[in-house]
């Protein structure tokens, strides 16, 4: 094979490996079917040098790097025929969707198992009800999952919808069951013969995994349904009741606001190197944001591509800017030797990421959100003149309960009252609850009011405006107004009846976007609560 035709051929499985990581974020590298790595919490780099694809990973754990000679797609999964330096033979590494690796097989038989466990759980908790149609079968239409065990519980002509997950289920899975729920009881109620009402819901979710669940019941509208939380322990089969108006004090905190002009001169130097690698032409669609007092990124439409990290030097005081480039886990230091392939790299990226770039490119198709939200902070005041575009953060770190989130975006509205906005570009079940976990993040943080420090008779001060956001402008006391935005096509159309059954302290908006935001940005319709 010619150096032409070994070059061509190491960027077009360059390309394929790029293009799966885009497309599955959780994603696990196998070797003998053993989950070396997995990519949501690793870093890789994927190049073509030389006419050969490279692949590098790397985590707290280990280090790998191959040659990709080879990529065997099936079904879902990838598998990579590589050769590592030295060794004779290539070696089968397989990247898959997922690292839950149960087979079909042993997923369905667990699944069956904890649906026989619930039914005698329940039969022997509810004494006089009837334990009736629990099931975990597929429903798409409707959006039920085969990982919720789903049914009613009859007493007479009252009813509640149950729903249950299995402690050998994903933490995500279990998080997700509300939503489910929701809709399980909506269903009940909408599809019922009319001889029973529905009036309630009752959730079962492993020992242990109720917090999550809990903190959104709360939040629910207790007067549309009876909410009910309970815990199974599966091994002694004992059904415990969760009190979730009553689950301790929400352990909030904020990261203290930093000076971007500041964060922007400390690191001045490295992103004027960074940028002398940016294709001259391009270089005034670069986005310079800092994410902290010492980190500053380098954006195209919301995209990191680069970033500059101040620290200090090994065995000294001085400080020093550490530069890498690469997105995501696809993250590599900047040194002498490859600044090359660094500037090759920007400029594919150009090239690729742009309004009317090609939809199969993967570099066009990273991070949509993360585009959107670039979209709307560059137009919000147009397009929601009711909000203070001037004082906008995104991406605000949010801790509780020792998990860290970050909030899409934050600011206030003319009235001073805090307003979340949580955005999707595609669809999502989990929309409405994922937002709200934020709203009632900022809810708990906007009513610790204090004194400030020094001026103990002076007007009490939110968390934020203790640690810096908003500054010289007052924080109302009102609850914070919540907006969830996503294109009216990616809408996905659960999260409606999901919305409607929010407490009325919740004020929510859902704005519908134009489906073509990267050219035009409109809204389209928006809906509230009533």
């Amino acid at each position: 094979m010619n150096a032409g035709v070994e070059a061509a051929s190491a960027a077009k499985l360059t390309e394929t490996i790029e293009e799966y990581l885009a497309d599955h974020p959780a994603a696990a590298l196998l070797e003998d079917g053993r989950v070396l790595f997995d990519m949501r919490s690793a870093r890789y780099s994927v190049t073509e040098q030389h006419g050969r694809c490279l692949l590098q990973l790397w985590s707290e754990e280990r280090n790998l790097i191959r040659t990709v000679v080879e990529v065997q797609q099936r079904a879902a999964c990838l598998r990579l025929m590589t050769r590592r330096m030295g060794a004779a033979k290539p070696q089968a590494l397989e990247l898959v969707p997922t690292s839950d690796r149960r087979t079909p097989t042993a997923r369905e038989a667990a699944r069956r198992n904890y649906q026989r466990l619930l039914e005698r759980v329940l039969t022997r908790a509810f004494i006089g009800a009837k334990v009736d149609g629990l099931r975990s079968a597929m429903d798409l239409e409707h959006s039920f999952g085969p990982a919720y065990v789903r049914g009613h519980l009859l007493r007479g002509t009252a009813a509640d919808a149950v729903i249950g997950v299995s402690e050998a289920e994903s933490g995500a899975i279990a998080d997700g069951i509300l939503t489910l729920g929701i809709l399980w009881l909506d269903h009940c109620r909408q599809k019922g013969d009319g001889r029973r009402h529905f009036g309630g819901l009752k959730v079962i979710v492993p020992a242990g995994a109720w917090r999550t669940t809990a903190e959104r019941m709360a939040w629910l509208n207790h007067a549309a349904a009876d909410f009910q939380l309970y815990t199974l322990d599966e091994r002694s089969e004992e059904l415990t009741v969760v009190d979730f108006r009553d689950t301790g004090n929400l352990e909030s905190r904020l990261v203290h606001a930093f000076s971007a002009a500041a964060a922007i001169e400390r690191c001045q130097e490295g992103i004027d190197r960074l940028l002398a690698l940016v294709p001259a032409a391009a270089r005034e669609r670069v986005e310079v944001r800092p994410s902290s007092s010492t980190e500053v990124g380098l954006l195209l439409h919301g995209l990191e591509f680069a970033r500059v990290r101040q620290g200090f030097a090994a065995n000294s005081f001085a400080r020093e800017n550490e530069l890498t480039f690469g997105a995501g886990a696809n993250e590599t230091p900047l040194t002498a030797e490859n600044e090359a392939p660094c500037r090759d790299l920007f400029e594919r990226l150009f090239l690729s990421r742009h309004s009317d770039g090609l939809h199969t490119d993967p570099l066009f198709r990273m991070q949509p959100e993360r585009w959107l939200e670039a979209r709307l902070r560059d137009s919000i005041t147009e397009l929601l003149p009711g909000l203070r575009g001037e004082l906008l953060y995104t991406q605000v770190p949010a801790l509780s309960v020792g998990d860290r989130g970050l909030l899409d975006m934050l600011t206030l509205d003319r009235n001073g009252r805090l307003t979340v906005i949580e955005l999707k570009a595609d669809e999502d079940l989990h929309l409405p609850l994922q937002a709200l976990d934020y709203w009632i993040r900022v809810r708990a943080l906007n009513a610790d009011r204090q004194p400030a420090a020094g001026n103990e008779g002076g007007r009490p001060l939110s968390a934020f405006e203790r640690q810096g956001y908003f500054p010289g402008t007052e924080v109302a006391a009102l609850p914070p107004r919540l907006l969830l935005a996503a294109p009216a096509l990616r809408i996905h159309p659960a999260n409606e009846p999901v919305l409607r059954y929010f407490s009325p302290q919740v004020d929510w908006e859902l704005i519908a976007l134009t489906e073509h935001w990267r050219r035009e940005l409109k809204v389209v319709f928006r809906k509230r609560n009533s």
